[in-house]
């Protein structure tokens, strides 16, 4: 099966919506984003490509976002299996506002000035904030995420900040924080913001081994004792923490943003 998620701007909408629906099939497709269809010409070719594809017996389906009336129309006259995904949902919200929608490319796509600077802001803080590298900001982080080498703790930030604008640092707990038994000086502080991620010790050691084979930072018995120590300060401290092993890095974010009340930053 051949899927398209065709768009008059980036095609992020149809694709994300598209794959929800197809989510709910236990079909092998294949898939292609068909970004910024914003002309006749554009669409008219598209939708030879679809004639040709139906004539050699390929059944298509095409999920898309279209503002322009007139490229719309093109879309849906063609051979695939064509489904609007905001025409069922635009007239219903019509009613309940008593407004009437005026589908723009650029205004249904596009993103305001001060969320990408306020993105771009998070991301900077991210990456200036990374594996510890700087703990001297942690007074503007809304999250600091902790956790052995390994654990998902700079994708997790870096997704936060890209998605939701949220300002997150991250710190890695090492056999110095263990042998100790307390949460290093710097954190207490701002106890209120940490967050603990874990993973299964046979996927750490995976990883590890991944990067660094044969040696004792990738032995499984490593992997266990870190994971063992770091998840005796979590509950020791009540720092609420999180297992990643079988959890995309959309589903630990999210249940971080739910766990620890982080709103996402519009501005």
């Amino acid at each position: 099966m051949k899927v398209y998620f065709v768009s008059d701007g980036t095609a992020i909408t149809a694709e994300v919506f598209g794959q929800a629906m197809l989510s709910f099939f236990d079909v092998a497709i294949q898939q292609q984003s068909v970004p910024f269809l914003s002309t006749l010409d554009k669409a008219y070719g598209f939708c030879q490509q679809l004639q040709q594809e139906a004539a050699n017996g390929e059944n298509t389906l095409v999920f898309f976002t279209i503002s322009d009336p007139a490229i719309r129309s093109v879309i849906e006259a063609s051979e695939g299996h064509c489904y609007n995904l905001f025409g069922e949902l635009l007239s219903p919200i019509e009613q309940a506002l008593g407004v009437k929608a005026q589908p723009n490319a650029q205004k249904a796509h596009g993103i305001k000035e001060g969320i990408y600077d306020g993105r771009i802001d998070a991301i900077n803080y991210a990456l200036a904030n990374d594996d510890g590298a700087s703990v001297k900001n942690y007074d503007a982080a809304e999250i600091i995420l902790l956790g052995v080498s390994r654990s998902g703790k700079t994708p997790t930030s870096l997704y936060l900040a890209m998605q939701y604008g949220i300002k997150a640092a991250n710190y890695p707990l090492t056999e110095d924080d263990f042998n100790s038994v307390v949460l290093p000086k710097v954190l207490k502080p701002h106890k209120n913001k940490l967050f603990g991620l874990t993973i299964d010790a046979q996927r750490l050691h995976e990883i590890r081994t991944g990067r660094m084979a044969e040696t004792k930072y990738a032995s499984a018995r490593q992997c266990r004792y870190e994971l063992d120590e770091v998840e005796a300060i979590y509950r020791q401290e009540r720092i609420p923490f999180l297992n990643t092993t079988r959890l995309s890095v959309e589903e630990i974010s999210t249940k971080i943003m739910a766990e620890m009340h982080l709103s996402r930053n519009r501005r």
